[in-house]
C-alpha cells in the first residue's frame, strides 16, 4: 500500500522540490545569459574594421587536442573581486587615518555610515540577482568598514578609555553585529538566489538539511573574532594567571559548544580549531600552574582548572558526532583529571610518590569500562589510563637501566674490594636516584595491570609479555632499592634466573611449543645471568660460585628439549667464563689459561654430537657457535707464547676433526686440516726455522695425496683440481727464495724437483705438472744463465743488442705465420692433456 504522508510533510517537500526547479532554472538562464554574450562578442569582433588581421577561429579537427585554458571564468572573476575588495578596504583606511581630519563631526558620521549601511545592504540585492562571488566580494569591505567604524568611534568619543577594554566590547559588538548580519542574510534572500539548493535525495527521503548560508564570509569572521573578548577584558582589569587560563578554558567552552551545532562547515571547523587552541592553552596554563604550586591551597586551585577542562572534554566527546572526535576528547579529560589530582599529591606528598599517586590514578580510569558510556568514550578513558602508566614506567627506566648497566664498571677492576652491599656493588660509581624507593611498586602495580588484562580480556601475548618483563624489572631492582647484604643480592638475582627458567619450561609446555612468553622468559633469564656474573665480578669467591653455579643450572636446563637451544650456549659461556676465572684464581698465565678453556669447545663437540642424534638441528648449530667462540678466546689468551699456541692449534685441530666423523659436518675436516698446519706452522717458527721448504713441502705432500686419492675415485677431475694446488705451494715458495739465494744447493734441488714433475706430467699425460714443472724449470735455468748472461751483455758492444732484437724481429715477422701455427698446435697438444 501506498505510504502517504501528512499535509504538512508533503508541502514541505513540495516547498523543497519546487526550490530545486528553481534553482535550476536559475543556473540554466545563467548559462543561457552567457552563451549569448559569447555570441554577441564574436559577432562584434567580424564587423569591426581591422578584425581580420586577428588569427581566425578554426575549427578543431577531428583527433586535435583543443586548446588549454590556463584561468577558468570563476576562478578569473574571484580574482579581481579579491583584489578590488583589497584596494577598496585600503582606501577606507586611507580615508579613515589621514583624510579624516579634513571633515567635521557631522560630515565625518554621515560619511561612514553611508558608506557603511551601502556595503552592508548591497549584498542581498546581488544576491538577489544570482551575483554570489561579488556579494562576499563586497560583504567583506562592509565588514571592514565596520571595524574602521568602531576605529573612529573610539577616536571620536571614547579616546579616553582604555585600548583593551575598548577593545574587548568592540570585538563582542562586531562578533554580534557580523552573526546577525550573515544571518539576516539568510532570511532576506531565498534559497533559489543564494545557490545553495537542497540535495535532492534528502529532499525525497524527507530528512532536514541544513542549507549552505547565503553568505558565507559572515559566520566565521563572527566566531574567529568571538574568540578575543574575554581574553582582552582580563587583559584590562589586570586579572592574574588563573583568571587568564580560566578565561582561555571558557573560550574553549564556548568554541565547543559552535563546534557541535549543526551549522554550514566553515563554522564548525573555525570553532573546532579555535576549541583546540585555546583548551590547549588554556590546559598548559592550568597544568603549570596545578604543579608549579608550592601548597596544597594553590595545587588545588590549578587542579580545579584542569577539572573544569577535563568537563568541557568529556562534554565534547558526549555529543561528538564522529568516534574519533570522541575518543581523542575522553582521552583528553582522562589526562586532564590526572594532571590535576596528581598536582595536588605532588603538594601534599613527598616528592618520591607523586609518580605512584598520579599511576593509582591512572588505574583508577580503568574503571570507566564498566560504565554505561559510550565505546569511544570508554576507549578514550583507557587510552589516557595507558598513557599514565606507560609515563610512569619511563620514569622508572634510569634507575632499571642502573642496576642493569652499573655494574660493568666492575670488569676493569675484578676483584679489587668486598662491596658493603649489593647497591654498592651495582651503583660503584654512578649517583643514586632519590626516587628509587617507590620504583618497584610503579613496575609491580603496571604489571599487575597487565597481566589482570591479559587474562580477563581476549588473551593477547603482547600484555603477557609486558606484565612478564615489567614484573621482572621489579624484582631485579627490588635487591637494590633494599640494600639486602651483598651475598644475599646474588642470591636473589640466582633465584630470578631459576624463576624465569621455570616460567619458560612452563610455557613452552602450555603451548606445545616455542612461544612469546617462553621466549621472553628465556631471554630475561639469559639477561640476568649476564648481570649476576657482572656483579659477583666484586670478590674473587663470588666470582667462581656464581660462575659455577650458573654453568651447572643452564647445564641442567639443556636437559629440556625446547630450552637447549638457549641454556647450552649459555652454560657453556658460563663455564668458559668459569675456565677464565679459576685460571686467574690459580695464577695461571692468559696462555696457560687457555688450555683450560679449551675443555670448552671439546665438552660443546660432544653436546652438538648428541643434539645431532636427537635431531635439534637448532641447537647443534647453537652449541657449536659457542664452542666455536670459546675456541676463538683461547687462540687470543694463547697469541703471545708461539709454542702454547701451536698446542692450542693443535687441540683445536683435534676438536674440528673429531666434529668431522659426523655425516653432516664432513666440511669441519677442512678446518682441521687448517689447524693443523697453522700449528706445524707456528711450532717451525717458534724453532725459528726460516727455510719455506720447511712450510711448504708438508702442505704440498698432504695436498697431492689427498688429489691422487680424489683422482682414483673420480678419474674426470682435472689435474688442476688434483695437483695444482700442492704442486704451487711449494713450487712457488721456493722459487721466489731461490732468486735471493747465493747458493747452488737450492737451484739444484729445485731444478731437479721441477724436472721430476715434468717428466711426471709428460708421462702421465697431465697438464697442471707438465706447465708448472716446465714453467719452472725454464726459470731455474734462467736464474742459473743470468750471471753469464749478463757478463756476455757486459762484453758486447752498445750497438750489438738493438741490432740483435732487430734480427729478432725481423726473423719472427718473416716467419709470422709458421710461428702461428707452432703456437696452435703447442697449445691443441696441451689441451689434450687431462
Amino acid at each position: 500500500m501506498t505510504n502517504i504522508p501528512p499535509p504538512a510533510e508533503e508541502l514541505r517537500l513540495l516547498d523543497a522540490e519546487l526550490r530545486q526547479l528553481d534553482a535550476r532554472r536559475a543556473v540554466l538562464l545563467r548559462r543561457r545569459e552567457w552563451l549569448v554574450h559569447v555570441l554577441r562578442t564574436a559577432s562584434a569582433q567580424r564587423s569591426v574594421p581591422g578584425a581580420g588581421q586577428m588569427p581566425p577561429v578554426w575549427p578543431v579537427a577531428p583527433g586535435a587536442a583543443a586548446p588549454r585554458t590556463e584561468a577558468t571564468a570563476p576562478g578569473v572573476q574571484n580574482v579581481l573581486l579579491l583584489l578590488g575588495g583589497i584596494l577598496l578596504t585600503v582606501a577606507a583606511i586611507a580615508f579613515t587615518l589621514v583624510g579624516w581630519g579634513h571633515l567635521g563631526i557631522t560630515g565625518r558620521a554621515l560619511v561612514l555610515a553611508t558608506v557603511t549601511l551601502a556595503a552592508l545592504s548591497a549584498p542581498v540585492w546581488l544576491l538577489r540577482r544570482g551575483l554570489g562571488s561579488t556579494a562576499e566580494a563586497v560583504a567583506a569591505l562592509g565588514m571592514a568598514l565596520t571595524v574602521l567604524d568602531a576605529y573612529a568611534l573610539h577616536e571620536v568619543a571614547f579616546y579616553g578609555s582604555g585600548g583593551l577594554g575598548y577593545a574587548a566590547a568592540a570585538s563582542a559588538v562586531l562578533s554580534a553585529a557580523w552573526a546577525a548580519y550573515g544571518t539576516a542574510a539568510d532570511l532576506l534572500v531565498p534559497r533559489s538566489d543564494a545557490g545553495s539548493p537542497a540535495r535532492p535525495d534528502r529532499a525525497r527521503a524527507g530528512a532536514a538539511t541544513a542549507a549552505r548560508p547565503a553568505l558565507r564570509l559572515p559566520l566565521p569572521c563572527a566566531v574567529v573574532t568571538a574568540q578575543a573578548p574575554l581574553l582582552l577584558w582580563a587583559l584590562a582589569v589586570d586579572a592574574g594567571p588563573h583568571t587568564l587560563t580560566a578565561v582561555l578554558l571558557v573560550t574553549a567552552a564556548a568554541d565547543t559548544v559552535v563546534a557541535l551545532r549543526p551549522a554550514h562547515a566553515p563554522v564548525r571547523v573555525v570553532g573546532l580549531v579555535g576549541a583546540c587552541v585555546a583548551g590547549a592553552l588554556g590546559v598548559l596554563s592550568a597544568g603549570w600552574l596545578c604543579w608549579s604550586a608550592a601548597a596544597p591551597v594553590a595545587a588545588a586551585r590549578g587542579a580545579a582548572l584542569l577539572l573544569l577542562a577535563a568537563v568541557i572534554a568529556l562534554a565534547a566527546a558526549r555529543y561528538a558526532p564522529k568516534p574519533e572526535v570522541a575518543l581523542g576528547a575522553s582521552l583528553a579529560a582522562g589526562l586532564c583529571l590526572v594532571a590535576g589530582a596528581g598536582g595536588v599529591l605532588r603538594a601534599w606528598l613527598p616528592g618520591e610518590w607523586t609518580v605512584p599517586g598520579c599511576l593509582a590514578l591512572g588505574i583508577a580510569l580503568l574503571t570507566a569500562v564498566r560504565t554505561p558510556l559510550p565505546r569511544p568514550m570508554r576507549q578514550g578513558v583507557v587510552g589516557a589510563s595507558l598513557v599514565v602508566q606507560g609515563l610512569a614506567v619511563l620514569w622508572t627506566l634510569p634507575l632499571v637501566a642502573g642496576t642493569l648497566l652499573g655494574p660493568v664498571a666492575l670488569i676493569e677492576r675484578p676483584w679489587s674490594r668486598t662491596p658493603l652491599d649489593i647497591r654498592d656493588a651495582v651503583f660503584p660509581d654512578a649517583a643514586w636516584p632519590s626516587y628509587a624507593t617507590a620504583a618497584p611498586l610503579v613496575l609491580a602495580a603496571v604489571a599487575g595491570v597487565l597481566a589482570l588484562a591479559e587474562r580477563r580480556a581476549v588473551r593477547r601475548p603482547a600484555s603477557g609479555v609486558g606484565a612478564l618483563v615489567l614484573a621482572w624489572t621489579a624484582v631485579v631492582v627490588s635487591p637494590v632499592v633494599l640494600e639486602l647484604p651483598y651475598g644475599a643480592g646474588l642470591v636473589a638475582d640466582g633465584a630470578v634466573v631459576v624463576v624465569a627458567l621455570c616460567v619458560a619450561e612452563r610455557a613452552r609446555r602450555g603451548t606445545g611449543g616455542p612461544s612469546a612468553p617462553a621466549l621472553t622468559a628465556l631471554v630475561l633469564a639469559l639477561v640476568t645471568s649476564v648481570t649476576l656474573a657482572v656483579v659477583s665480578l666484586a670478590t674473587e669467591a663470588g666470582t667462581i660460585a656464581v660462575l659455577l653455579a650458573l654453568a651447572a643450572l643452564f647445564g641442567v636446563a639443556s636437559t629440556r628439549p625446547g630450552l637447549v637451544a638457549f641454556t647450552a650456549p649459555a652454560a657453556l659461556a658460563h663455564a668458559t667464563a668459569l675456565a677464565c676465572a679459576a685460571g686467574a684464581s690459580a695464577g695461571l698465565r692468559p696462555e696457560h689459561t687457555a688450555l683450560l678453556v679449551l675443555v670448552v669447545p671439546a665438552v660443546a663437540a660432544l653436546v652438538a654430537a648428541r643434539a645431532a642424534r636427537a635431531g635439534r638441528s637448532a641447537a647443534t648449530v647453537t652449541v657449536e657457535a659457542a664452542g666455536a667462540a670459546a675456541a676463538l678466546l683461547a687462540l687470543t689468551l694463547a697469541v703471545t707464547d708461539l709454542p702454547v699456541l701451536a698446542s692450542v692449534l693443535a687441540l683445536c685441530g683435534v676438536v674440528a676433526a673429531g666434529t668431522a666423523l659426523r655425516p653432516e659436518r664432513r666440511r669441519a675436516g677442512h678446518a682441521a686440516a687448517a689447524l693443523f698446519l697453522l700449528a706445524a706452522w707456528v711450532r717451525l717458527a717458534a724453532w725459528e726455522v726460516t727455510t719455506p721448504e720447511a712450510y711448504t713441502l708438508p702442505v704440498s705432500v698432504a695436498a697431492l695425496a689427498v688429489g691422487h686419492l680424489r683422482r682414483r675415485r673420480d678419474p674426470s677431475v682435472s689435474s688442476w683440481t688434483a695437483h695444482g694446488a700442492g704442486l704451487s705451494v711449494t713450487l712457488v715458495p721456493s722459487l721466489l727464495a731461490m732468486w735471493g739465494d747465493p747458493h747452488w744447493l737450492r737451484p739444484l734441488l729445485l731444478g731437479t724437483a721441477a724436472l721430476a714433475v715434468t717428466l711426471v706430467g709428460a708421462r702421465s699425460r697431465l697438464q697442471a705438472p707438465l706447465v708448472l714443472g716446465g714453467g719452472t724449470l725454464a726459470l731455474v735455468a734462467l736464474h742459473e744463465l743470468a750471471p753469464y748472461i749478463a757478463q756476455v751483455v757486459g762484453v758486447l758492444p752498445r750497438w750489438a743488442p738493438p741490432a740483435l732484437a732487430g734480427l729478432v724481429l725481423l726473423a719472427l715477422g718473416a716467419t709470422y705465420e709458421q710461428r702461428l701455427r707452432d703456437a696452435r698446435r703447442l697449445r691443441e697438444a696441451l689441451g689434450r692433456l687431462h
